[in-house]
């Protein structure tokens, strides 16, 4: 028998574990890896830019229940992976690194690409390995998997020198199969504190049920759907805890987001954190004496911020939530007894009220709504809501702010959006994730076919369409991935609303564009002789001094990234031009991107949401930040258009 390589074995051990894909960027020596996998079946995704690859791979594990595996190689490969361990950990994502690294005889001679990746990332992961031999690689690559996958989900590394990738083994003797790792343990809750829970849930005037993506990760929707529905208590979807229900379900109070926080006795909280985007649990966001009820796989989220933790229960949310249904037996909230469900209704209807007023807006240049709703009025006459043919990805400050309530969705794990670290960046990459892990790539093998039927959502079965909703700012960080798109074979439709900048545009003319650059550049000159403050004058003042920190370029032809990979590439001004470039996009079998010509937006301040909680409590406050508020800003018209309570 032909001796073993260490890349052979590495490939082997992945495919003995059930990895039917690979996200990366290949060099010396992680090429021979890469290379090895593609010959025993494994699908290898090439990108652009390891970051893309890394965020790629953590959705992947998102999407499949799975780790996601990404290869990369050492020093600057495992610096440019960093951000795809960041996403993993902060959003508990399941993510497998593995990278090469120089050889161990080089250690601390200055050899190519040297960098001591073990102590540079054991703080960031679950585990962080280099097998010592070739006969150690199975049993290291299974513990990362292992640990990747159990518990919190979240990141592990695997260091592979260059000697032990590239070394053989005459023997293939104690080089087995590296066995599956089982299915997690789901652990249930202690009995004393679901008695408690459920009490005090029996006794709420306001309940209130949160449902977050670690609900939507852990396949617990038909549990929480039937929760909802026995007992009557409105809830609200954290951004992709929407779908594990319906956004058009009567008790989705995402329209009244600040109602619904402001009144609430007692939370329950399934699969969300009382972090920033759920204000920490506390006021004045949140009533002041609002008791948390938790239900979390990670028991050190158990008593954060707000929550008290001896209502706090450690385990799976779809064996827990049964649980809990068993101690409520027959009990059903009474809206009747509290002026609560009232005020949601009302908040709700005005703010649908003022939506539809923005998605009806007819000024041109377009505002981030009327675009918005143009595209959502058409996909849904191609793929209504309910058929679940549609998975949604959306970053940038006012787009993904935006579109979280312009597009509804009735089934988990079709959205995905920024996340817990409002991370601008990771769209191309997690669009290529969703076609993978539902769609294949070419001709499935039959790993993979198992795995997308293992893990498809509701709605009709078949091929789902891709839509990227992307700032023009957001997209830039990954735009190049739009190749990577062409040369798999994905039809993803790319959406880039294009305002000229980060929040806002400088001028919605290119000639007083033009004007503000001349000046930045110092062959133009300013138009104003008013006084004002030097420092910090108003905004005439600054439009005066050049182009913003903020400024983008002008009219950017986003649309000829697509064209020059043979992809399709629209422009689209008006919303007429919208609904034709969608349906276009939707209809032509390959990677299309529609640039939206938006006006600039306004010039208005910028902090973050918890900076103005003080001074804005009310339903229409608004916040900006580079990766969007998530939560807290624009809420007007937020989830399930023609919902109600």
């Amino acid at each position: 028998m032909a001796p073993s390589t260490g890349a052979q074995v590495i490939a082997r051990s992945l495919r003995d574990l059930g990895v039917a894909v690979i996200f990366g960027i290949v060099g010396i020596p992680v090429v021979e890896i890469a290379e090895e996998a593609i010959n025993l079946g494994i699908k290898f995704i090439g990108f652009r830019n390891e970051q893309a690859a890394g965020y790629a791979a953590s959705a992947y594990g998102y999407l499949t229940g799975k780790p996601g595996v990404c290869l990369v190689v050492g020093g600057p490969g495992v610096l440019h992976a960093l951000p795809g361990i960041s996403n993993s950990s902060v959003n508990a994502f399941p993510f497998l690194l593995l990278a090469g690294s120089s050889e161990t005889h080089l250690t601390s001679k200055g050899a190519f690409q040297e960098l001591d990746a073990i102590s540079f990332l054991t703080p960031h992961t679950k585990a962080a390995l280099r097998p010592a031999a070739l006969d150690t690689i199975p049993d290291a690559i299974r513990h990362a998997y292992r640990s990747a996958y159990y518990g919190r989900p979240g990141p592990s590394f695997v260091d592979l020198p260059a000697d032990i990738i590239q070394g053989a083994q005459s023997s293939s003797t104690g080089l087995g199969r590296t066995s599956l790792v089982p299915t997690p343990p789901k652990p249930s809750a202690d009995e004393t504190i679901l008695f408690k829970a459920a009490q005090l849930l029996k006794t709420a005037k306001s309940p209130l049920v949160v449902v977050g993506k670690g609900a939507a990760y852990a396949r617990a929707s038909d549990s929480i759907n039937a929760l909802i529905t026995h007992t009557q208590v409105p809830f609200l979807p954290t951004p992709m805890g929407k779908g594990v229900l319906p956004d058009s379900h009567p008790l989705n109070t995402a329209s009244a987001r600040s109602t619904a926080l402001r009144e609430a006795d007692v939370v329950l909280l399934l699969g969300a954190r009382l972090n920033w985007i759920l204000h920490f649990g506390s006021p004045p966001k949140w009533n002041a004496s609002a008791k948390f009820i938790q239900i979390d796989i990670s028991a050190n989220e158990l008593g954060r911020n707000a929550a008290d933790p001896a209502l706090a229960m450690h385990g799976d949310i779809a064996t827990v939530v049964p649980q809990l249904q068993t101690h409520l037996s027959t009990w059903r909230y009474k809206p009747e007894s509290s002026p609560y469900t009232s005020h949601l209704l009302a908040a709700k209807e005005k703010n649908l009220a003022a939506a539809a007023k923005k998605a009806a807006d007819t000024t041109l240049p377009m505002t981030h709504s009327s675009a918005l709703a143009a595209i959502e009025r058409t996909l849904h006459t191609l793929s209504p809501p309910e058929d679940g043919r549609i998975v949604y990805v959306s970053e940038g400050a006012n787009t993904m702010d935006i579109s979280r309530s312009i597009f509804p969705v009735s089934y988990p794990r079709l959205r995905l959006d920024a996340g817990t670290h409002a991370t601008m960046g990771v769209g191309m990459g997690y669009a290529i994730a969703a076609h993978v892990a539902y769609n294949g790539i070419g001709a499935t093998t039959p790993g993979e076919a198992a795995i997308n039927a293992a893990e498809a959502v509701g709605g009709k079965p078949g091929k789902k369409k891709i839509v990227c909703l992307e700032g023009d700012s957001a997209f830039g960080f990954s735009a190049m991935e739009v190749e990577t798109m062409a040369r798999y074979g994905m039809d993803v439709l790319v959406f880039v609303i294009n305002n000229g900048g980060v929040y806002h545009g400088d001028a919605d003319d290119e000639g007083r564009w033009l004007e503000l650059r001349d000046v930045t550049l110092g062959s133009g000159s300013s138009s104003s002789s008013s006084g004002g403050n030097a420092d910090t004058g108003g905004e005439e003042e600054k439009k005066n001094k050049g182009l913003r920190s903020t400024s983008l370029s002008f009219g950017t032809r986003y649309e000829n990234l697509a064209t020059m990979v043979g992809g399709l590439g629209i422009v689209a001004r008006t919303p007429m031009e919208v609904e034709q470039a969608t349906k276009k996009g939707w209809e032509c079998g390959k990677v299309c991107v529609v640039n939206v010509i938006v006006g600039k937006g306004d010039n208005g301040k910028l902090e973050f949401g918890w900076q103005a909680s003080s001074r804005k409590t009310d339903e229409s406050s608004q916040i900006g930040n580079r990766g969007g508020g998530q939560e807290e800003m624009r809420e007007k018209g937020k989830g399930g258009r023609g919902s109600k309570l």
